[in-house]
């Protein structure tokens, strides 16, 4: 019988749950991720457990109800119960919708070598004494070797500074759509959905997407937007585009759907733009460390009205009209 027909023993299948437990608990750090990847390594049964609680290729939720957790922690220490009543216990948890908060991300962000939440950034000097800064909700793996010096990049953005000196190894950072290779710079790297975006501060960079056969150097002040098989004109590199490592965002003439979707990305909860605004456009300069400050300074520039019902749920609508008090 193939391992792939065998059932997933009740020993293994409640390792996996505490694994998924000890995540959603907030107990993430590199060391954890690290272990918790060397089990899933050790045999194909450990693999496929996680495949059954949708670890693997999947998304890997966070139980933010104190209920739920402990409906899924009586289930994974139950002295007697079979594998397939385990999962009949998951699968239930999984209807009770109401009152549950999954927070979702890709297993290999978890488990990244270095990794930002929201708002959050990361300064990290190199084995080589190169400089790289996270911006918020950014995940990224490091490897060196002997051969080369590379950066995998799963979401997010990354300012990289390459260290001065004549070091032979190339130094190249991947993402899903193809590799960036520095030559000699300062440069930031971007994912966008299905496509990577390079800017590039001093010196060049080589971008060679995935799908082709070559590629194209783009030189200081320029930006591209690279996708598998296809790689855009280069253009000229936005203002100060690496202003968000000092915390602030520098816009000219930027939709105000773009400015909110950044700045979402420096706070948690729902920051929505009433459809009726999707035409507005706005220049300045916003602090991306307090997001409520950005937002207040919009009312001023613009024909809107910030609409808070808590912290976690604002959003941007028209402003109403000032009554005339003397009618």
């Amino acid at each position: 019988m193939s391992m792939d027909r065998q059932p997933v023993s009740a020993r293994v299948l409640d390792e996996a749950i505490a694994w998924q437990l000890r995540l959603g608990d907030g107990d993430a750090s590199p060391q954890v991720r690290k272990a918790l990847q060397r089990w899933l390594s050790e045999s194909a049964e450990h693999a496929k457990a996680w495949a059954q609680l949708g670890g693997i290729d999947q998304q890997l939720g966070t139980i933010n109800s104190p209920t739920a957790r402990r409906a899924l922690q009586i289930s994974a220490h139950s002295g007697r119960r079979t594998v397939g009543g385990a999962l009949l216990g998951l699968a239930l948890l999984c209807t009770l919708g109401m009152g549950i908060a999954l927070q979702s991300q890709p297993l290999p962000v978890w488990l990244a070598d270095e990794r930002t939440g929201a708002g959050e950034q990361l300064s990290v000097t190199l084995a080589d004494n190169s400089h790289i800064q996270l911006n918020s909700r950014s995940a990224l793996d490091i490897h060196f070797d002997q051969q080369e010096r590379r950066l995998f990049l799963h979401s997010g953005e990354v300012l990289v500074e390459t260290a001065p000196g004549n070091d032979p190894r190339p130094f190249i950072v991947e993402t899903e759509q193809g590799d960036l290779r520095a030559l000699g710079t300062r440069f930031i790297v971007r994912r966008e959905g299905d496509a990577t975006r390079l800017v590039v501060l001093r010196s060049a960079v080589a971008a060679l997407p995935g799908g082709l056969q070559a590629g194209r150097t783009v030189q200081a002040g320029e930006q591209v937007l690279m996708r598998r098989d296809q790689l855009d004109d280069n253009q000229a590199a936005p203002v100060a585009a690496d202003a968000w490592s000092r915390g602030m965002l520098v816009v000219e003439d930027l939709p105000l759907s773009e400015l909110l979707a950044i700045l979402g990305e420096y706070r948690r909860g729902y920051l929505g733009l009433d459809p009726s605004l999707e035409s507005l456009r706005i220049s300045g300069s916003f602090p991306l460390h307090d997001t409520d400050r950005a937002l207040a300074a919009l009312p001023p520039s613009l024909p809107v009205q910030i609409e808070r019902h808590t912290d976690w749920w604002v959003k941007v609508v028209p402003a109403q009209p000032v009554s005339d008090p003397g009618k």
